[in-house]
C-alpha cells in the first residue's frame, strides 16, 4: 500500500532543494530525479546543464523511471547564485577536504542539522548542492554554501556517482525528518487486506497445538512419555517466544496429523 504523506510533512519536504552544478549526463539527472522522488522530495534544481533541454532527452527519461513529474518540474538556472536564492542553508556534497572554506559536517549531521533548521525557521529552506561528474564543486561554488559537507565512504575509493550521492543524501534527510514529522519508516499495512490467520493465535488454541505436538513427537519416538525430562517445557517456551499465528497454528496441527500417521 502507498503512503500518503500527511500535509505537514509534504511542506517539510517541499522546502528542501537539490542542486545540481552544471550537470552533463542526463542519465545522472534523471537517475537523480527518481532518487529524490523515491525519497518524497520533488525539488530539483539544475545549474546550468551542458544541455539546455537535458530533462527531455531519452537517456534522462528513461532513468527518471516513473519520476517524470519531477524531471519535467525541475528548475533550470544560469547559476548557483540564482539556485540558493531562496535558500537559507545549504550544505556543499564534495568528496574533498578544503583547507578554506565552511565548517564540515558527515551527511548525517547534515540531515539533523537541516531537520533542526527546518523546525526552528517556518520558512527556513535547506539545500543540498553536488558539483560536476568529473570536478565537483569549485572553491567559488563552496564559497556559497554555508556547510561542507561529506559521506563518509571508502577512503581508499569515495569516488560517488552524482546521482547515488544524491540519493544518500536525500535518504539521510528522508530519516531525519520523518522523526520530526512523525513519518513512518516502515511500510504501512492495509488492514483490510490482512487474513483473518495472520492475527495471533488464542492461547487455547496453542495449548491444544501443543497437545497434539506431543502426541506427535511420542509416535515418531523422539519423547518418551516414560522419561520426558524437560522436553515439552522447553518446547512450549520456544513456541511462546515465536508468537505464533493462527495460520501457523494450523500448519503445524497439519504437521503432527501427517507425522502421526506416517508412523501408523
Amino acid at each position: 500500500m502507498t503512503h500518503i504523506i500527511p500535509p505537514k510533512t509534504a511542506h517539510v519536504f517541499s522546502r528542501v532543494r537539490f542542486i545540481m552544478v552544471q550537470p552533463s549526463h542526463p542519465g545522472n539527472v534523471g537517475a537523480a530525479a527518481r532518487a529524490i522522488k523515491t525519497m518524497g522530495f520533488h525539488d530539483l534544481c539544475l545549474v546550468a546543464p551542458r544541455y539546455p533541454d537535458i530533462c527531455e532527452l531519452p537517456e534522462a527519461q528513461a532513468l527518471a523511471s516513473g519520476a517524470g513529474d519531477v524531471l519535467s518540474a525541475a528548475t533550470l538556472v544560469g547559476t548557483l547564485e540564482e539556485a540558493l536564492a531562496p535558500v537559507t542553508l545549504a550544505f556543499a556534497l564534495t568528496a574533498r577536504a578544503r583547507d578554506l572554506g565552511p565548517p564540515p559536517c558527515d551527511i548525517r549531521q547534515a540531515a539533523a542539522a537541516s531537520r533542526q533548521h527546518l523546525g526552528a525557521h517556518e520558512n527556513g529552506q535547506v539545500a543540498i548542492v553536488l558539483g560536476t561528474e568529473r570536478s565537483g564543486l569549485t572553491n567559488e561554488d563552496i564559497a556559497r554554501c554555508q556547510r561542507i559537507c561529506h559521506i563518509p565512504a571508502n577512503p581508499d575509493y569515495s569516488s560517488l556517482n552524482v546521482a547515488q550521492a544524491l540519493q544518500l543524501a536525500a535518504w539521510e534527510l528522508r530519516y531525519a525528518l520523518a522523526v520530526e514529522t512523525g513519518l513512518p519508516l516502515l511500510p504501512s499495512t492495509d488492514k483490510a487486506s490482512q487474513q483473518a490467520g495472520s492475527e495471533p493465535a488464542a492461547n487455547d488454541k496453542v495449548q491444544a497445538f501443543l497437545a497434539h505436538w506431543e502426541q506427535a513427537l511420542v509416535a515418531i519416538q523422539f519423547l518418551d512419555p516414560r522419561h520426558p525430562k524437560k522436553l515439552m517445557p522447553r518446547m512450549q517456551h520456544l513456541f511462546a517466544r515465536s508468537e505464533l499465528s493462527q495460520d501457523e497454528v494450523d500448519m503445524l496441527r497439519g504437521v503432527c496429523t501427517a507425522m502421526i500417521k506416517a508412523c501408523r
